[in-house]
């Protein structure tokens, strides 16, 4: 299997490797790390140095292509942690269109046989813990007294729980990022942004449309080879978007010849922002480091974010603040599914559940695979052998395809369910419709699998009950409705005591005996004291799927436009929003928006 390789990395490499007494390589000290390329050629380097030259002897050249994009604040209320900017205010929102990168000459890495260069062995060694291994591989200078550090640091030294919530999150994605940034030779401290740009959640989204861990806008996205399309996106994708994050920020490094505080800045706040300011200090005969600049108010405390979260890292117990260790292996594998597969299916497959098999694979918007791929699933790596036999042994017919249809005027369920080999229950299920009306432009996903039928009759009853459900004798009063898909291993007990709920009104509610089966894929309804955090007409397979974004109104704004560009329903934004007069709108006035950040791309083809 051919892979890139740059033999820079690999002296990079045995410069900070230490070889002891016993023969064993270390991890080196920061001081190896400053030492002249002269290290290599006392001791024992030079066995090391000849296995480099070895290997940059079978290599080829080969361009590669930049495809990346920078990025915008994400709006994720309590999970992404404001920017504490001291003593600027809160951030404003940056222009997308002031995001877009200039393409510039591509790296040209070499091309090498191995699979994975030796030094990434040598890196891996002697860490237990991930955040050991993240540290090994700091280059950026932290050691900066500026008062917009501090405050960052302040900020994360009383909020504890945060913290906790983001490394629980990155545990299942740093490993893979980390890897990533040692292959091109980027300092790991890089490894740390999606903390400052998404809180590492995948469906982190922005008012400004920016969405996955590193936060692709649509347009640059696309521009950068991020596939997006009713049925993926592509910005979401944890290794698609890290490959696209990656070579954005090499380009940016190369553009501010190894600033990594002016690159880390530009990918914030795009280079124009950047170049901009730089020309501006030259012109005034001011120096041009990022701590001279006059940057927008986000991106002042960006890069002063990142430093601060690398400096909590290097040493949290100074500065009061606890990491939760993470495995310094791999959390997931990639398997490949040699075609569309439907997601519950490939949970079930794997024994995983449904959020799981989502939190691994954000990018997929609908309950399939992409039929034009990717063909590949990440599962946990304890679970992936077991999904490769079961997928084998899964017969053809087993496997549900799907179309995707755009409905035309004069059409109807039965006609299309007809033409396309399905039933119209199994349309309406797969659809989540409550009835055969349907709109031309509308899109629908056609299950064509004779195997499917059983899923959906299975749930069908369920969804009846769950309609008959919402008769007001059924409520009681002051509690809100909600609906649990069943999840493998759930049972009606458990059920009921998560959401604080007796067994006899769960299986009331649902038109069930106590004592009745379920099974994975039944959605059951409930009636909580809780209210919904988000709208109920989403229809998100997962609760962090739907986003709440504050919208500010442009000049020529208007509800139906608003509501089209992000696809929620003109009447969902009044109910969100108490507007006096819905038919006047002003520019900056402030709109709360719930979206399905699945759904927000529903338009492109």
């Amino acid at each position: 299997m051919t892979g890139n390789f740059d033999i820079s990395r690999l002296y990079a490499a045995i410069a900070r490797t230490n070889i002891a007494g016993d023969g064993t390589l270390q991890a080196g000290t920061q001081e190896n790390k400053k030492r002249s390329q002269d290290i290599f050629y006392i001791g024992a380097k030079p066995a090391l140095l000849a296995l480099a030259v070895a290997m940059a002897s079978a290599c080829s050249t080969t361009a590669v292509h930049d495809h990346a994009s920078p990025n915008l604040p994400t709006e994720n209320p309590g999970e992404l942690a404001p920017m504490v900017a001291a003593p600027q205010p809160a951030p404003v929102t940056l222009n997308p269109q002031h995001a877009l990168p200039v393409q510039s000459q591509p790296a040209q890495p070499l091309q090498c046989e191995p699979q994975a260069p030796a030094a990434l062995a040598w890196t891996r060694s002697g860490h237990e813990d991930l955040w050991a291994r993240v540290r090994a591989g700091f280059q950026l200078n932290h050691d900066s007294n500026q008062a917009r550090v501090q405050a960052q640091l302040n900020w994360f030294a009383t909020h504890q729980s945060y913290v906790d919530r983001i490394v629980n999150r990155a545990s299942l994605y740093l490993y893979y990022v980390v890897e990533e940034l040692e292959r091109n030779n980027i300092p790991t401290e890089l490894a740390l942004l999606p903390i400052v740009e998404s809180a590492y959640d995948p469906f982190a989204y922005s008012h400004g449309q920016a969405s996955g861990i590193w936060q692709f806008i649509p347009n640059t996205g696309k521009m950068y080879g991020l596939k997006q399309n009713w049925w993926y996106d592509g910005r979401r994708d944890i290794r698609e978007s890290t490959r696209a994050a990656i070579q954005y920020l090499s380009e940016l490094n190369r553009r501010y010849k190894g600033d990594w505080e002016l690159a880390t800045a530009a990918y914030n706040a795009g280079q124009g922002n950047v170049d901009r300011a730089i020309r501006r200090n030259r012109k005034q005969g001011k120096p041009t480091d990022f701590w001279s600049l006059q940057l927008p108010k986000e991106t002042r405390a960006y890069v002063p974010r990142l430093l601060a979260v690398a400096k909590i890292v290097s040493n949290p117990d100074a500065y009061n603040v606890h990491l939760n260790p993470v495995p310094n292996e791999p959390y997931f594998h990639p398997v490949a599914i040699g075609g569309q597969l439907d997601l519950k299916e490939a949970a079930r497959l794997a024994s995983i559940s449904v959020e799981d098999m989502y939190r691994l694979n954000p990018g997929f918007n609908r309950s399939a695979t992409d039929p034009k791929g990717p063909f590949e699933l990440l599962l946990p790596a304890r679970r992936a052998d077991e999904f490769s036999l079961k997928l084998e042994q899964l017969a053809q017919a087993g496997r549900t395809s799907w179309d995707h249809y755009s409905v035309k005027s004069g059409d109807n369920l039965g006609a299309i369910a007809m033409r396309h080999g399905s039933s119209v229950n199994a349309i309406k299920q797969a659809n989540q419709l409550g009835s055969t009306t349907i709109r031309p432009g509308q899109r629908l996903m056609i299950p064509r699998s004779t195997s499917a039928a059983p899923h959906f009759a299975a749930v069908a009853p369920q969804r009846v009950a769950n309609h008959h459900s919402t008769a007001p004798g059924n409520a009681k009063a002051g509690r809100h409705r909600i609906e649990h898909e069943v999840q493998a291993g759930d049972s009606m007990w458990k059920i009921a005591q998560r959401y604080q709920v007796s067994v006899k009104d769960l299986a009331r509610w649902n038109s069930l005996s106590p004592r009745d089966a379920i099974h994975p894929g039944m959605q059951l309804a409930l009636w909580t004291d809780q209210p919904p955090t988000s709208p109920e007409p989403s229809g998100a397979l997962l609760p962090e799927q739907v986003r709440k974004v504050g919208y500010t109104v442009r000049s020529g704004d208007s509800l139906a436009r608003i509501a089209s560009r992000f696809n929620v329903k003109l009447n969902d934004i009044l109910k969100w929003n108490p507007l006096d007069r819905p038919e006047y709108l002003r520019p900056g006035q402030s709109l709360t928006l719930y979206i399905d950040v699945t759904k927000v791309n529903q338009g492109l083809l």
